[in-house]
């Protein structure tokens, strides 16, 4: 009984957290299309400002992939306005710090600096956007620089070419079935006429949304954006192609060769819904409760009690069409893929046919609500959400309330979506093995 009332105090605690991390903010859209979301936080020094741009690998080519993984890296190049190499100068001249990122479904960037510093932050951006310099050397630079990163990441890498594989074997029609960073053959014989048609089509302030959080006059920023974003001409609308993959029901079997590994993995891999569906929130729960930390059930089951395999885990791939729900193992020396295969299946079962335990249900809970926390805990943290929430979800107000629909997920929930989603007919079974 105290166990119960510890673990009922530590739910209430975290409430609490939850409930008094409300995010307050404002929402508005230029003439040109351009969303703005300013979430104002003088807690900390500190103001964040971001643009994600509503491209990915899937609005590609499929004979010109990794255009939009590429222009992550070009449009750090240089601007009319700002020198080629003088990007990140400016950045650490003025004690801020940035990145980019692409995924399949969008292109982000971010600068956070000191308060004080929002106007150039805001100046950045806008030049990023409206006066990009796309030239032969910037493209023929960046090729280079792209090359080198597959070469690290994907063909020199331990497991590099793992999530290119699930992809391939996945997809069949949705342009999810290449990895973003696309084919180097296709970057090669793209020219520059293709490259600057793909930045006017989707470097668009219609196709975007910024984003302020942190520290900043809420009148002063809005000032600076109508200044330096309202003349941006709007592009054409953005129309985006439908994709409807066919479900799978007979299990797809393929193997995969790796130089670069001494240990196989074994994948269990489903196609799974759009992250905006509850069902995907749900197989989130089911992936905490199958691999959520050393006490999760495949790592007690495969690593501690069994002594099968090295390593265990699942996680979800969210993504804003389909999403991918992955099982891995590592085996121990002397120790085979079927072995492990035949745990994960009963592991698996279990969670199609019977209720978790209420004390794993609270457990789930908890996990959910410390890491809702965490992820807002900077202005760095709450500028993607809202940018993420609003583009890829359409729903800014998730920022606040996507924690209730966790929290609403039933222990019958669980078991009901988990017979529906990952049944044995419905994935990809990868052995992925060292080159022999």
């Amino acid at each position: 009984m105290k166990k119960v009332f510890i673990a009922f105090g530590l739910f209430l605690i975290s409430g609490v957290a939850v409930m008094a991390q409300h995010i307050e903010f404002e929402e508005f859209t230029l003439d040109n299309g351009l969303h703005v979301i300013l979430q104002q936080d003088k807690s900390a020094p500190v103001v964040t400002t971001s643009v994600m741009y509503h491209v990915g690998a899937k609005d590609e080519n499929p004979d010109r992939t990794g255009f939009a993984h590429f222009f992550e890296h070009l449009l750090f190049e240089g601007t009319e306005n700002i020198p080629r190499g003088q990007w990140d100068k400016i950045l650490g001249a003025n004690g801020g710090q940035g990145n980019a990122n692409t995924d399949d479904d969008r292109t982000y960037y971010y600068e956070t600096f000191p308060s004080n510093n929002l106007q150039l932050a805001l100046w950045m951006e806008s030049e990023r956007m409206f006066h990009p310099v796309i030239n032969q050397i910037g493209v023929d630079t960046q090729r280079e620089v792209v090359k080198e990163e597959k070469r690290m990441r994907m063909d020199n890498a331990p497991y590099g070419g793992l999530w290119e594989v699930i992809k391939k074997n996945l997809f069949t029609k949705h342009p999810y079935r290449w990895a973003p960073i696309g084919s180097m053959e296709h970057l090669d014989a793209a020219t520059l006429d293709e490259f600057k048609a793909f930045f006017k089509k989707y470097y668009v302030p219609n196709n975007a949304v910024l984003v302020v959080a942190g520290d900043f006059d809420t009148k002063q920023a809005k000032e600076w954006i109508t200044d330096y974003f309202g003349t941006i001409p709007r592009g054409a609308d953005v129309i985006k192609q439908q994709f409807v993959e066919d479900p799978i029901t007979t299990q797809i079997n393929a193997t995969h060769e790796d130089a670069n590994i001494q240990i196989p993995m074994l994948l269990n891999a489903y196609r799974i819904p759009s992250m905006k569906e509850r069902d995907a929130r749900v197989l989130e729960m089911i992936s905490s409760v199958l691999s959520g930390g050393k006490s999760s059930r495949l790592y007690k089951r495969l690593v501690d009690k069994d002594k099968l395999a090295l390593e265990a885990g699942s996680f979800n791939l969210a993504e804003e069409d389909y999403s991918a729900y992955i099982v891995y193992a590592l085996p121990m020396t002397g120790k085979t893929l079927p072995e492990i295969q035949v745990v994960i299946d009963e592991e698996v079962a279990k969670l199609r046919t019977e209720l978790i335990s209420e004390r794993e249900y609270q457990k789930l809970q908890n996990q959910f609500e410390n890491a809702y926390v965490s992820q807002n805990a900077t202005s760095e943290g709450v500028a993607h959400s809202l940018a993420e929430y609003y583009l890829l979800y359409g729903d800014v107000k998730l920022i606040n309330s996507e924690i209730d629909i966790y929290r609403s997920i039933t222990r019958e929930e669980i078991r009901d979506v988990a017979n529906k989603y990952l049944q044995p007919n419905q994935r990809l079974v990868l052995d992925y093995l060292p080159k022999k």
